[in-house]
């Protein structure tokens, strides 16, 4: 069983910075095959923003925060970051972030953390 934990969100103005982390509760290594980022906001369905393989050979962003949004793994410190630049209101969401041991970026993720919010005002 894989826990995660994820930190770093908050309230922040328009074209403002932050960087979310994410890390085993448990403190133990990964030992996953894929992470992702994921947010859901109000009234919407929950959306896939960047993913990466484990092995850092594959990595995928959506459209809408390509070039805006970074994610990057740390396997020292056994974290997964999503660096998030230039940020709108439009991205006010609780994030998520997500593991899976399937063979796919874009597999079902079956470990989840609790979330955090990130607000963006205008």
């Amino acid at each position: 069983q894989v826990r995660l934990v994820e930190s770093g969100g908050g309230l922040v103005q328009t074209g403002d910075s932050l960087r979310l982390s994410c890390a085993e509760a448990s403190g133990r290594t990964f030992s996953v095959r894929h992470m992702g980022w994921f947010r859901e906001a109000p009234g919407k369905e929950r959306e896939l923003l960047a993913a990466m393989s484990w092995t850092g050979d594959d990595t995928y962003y959506a459209s809408i925060v390509k070039g805006r949004f970074t994610i990057t793994g740390d396997k020292t410190k056994n974290t997964v970051s999503l660096q998030m630049n230039n940020l709108k209101p439009e991205d006010t969401a609780v994030y998520y972030c997500a593991a899976n041991n399937k063979l796919g970026l874009f597999a079902s993720y079956d470990f989840w953390g609790q979330g955090t919010q990130v607000t963006v005002s205008s």
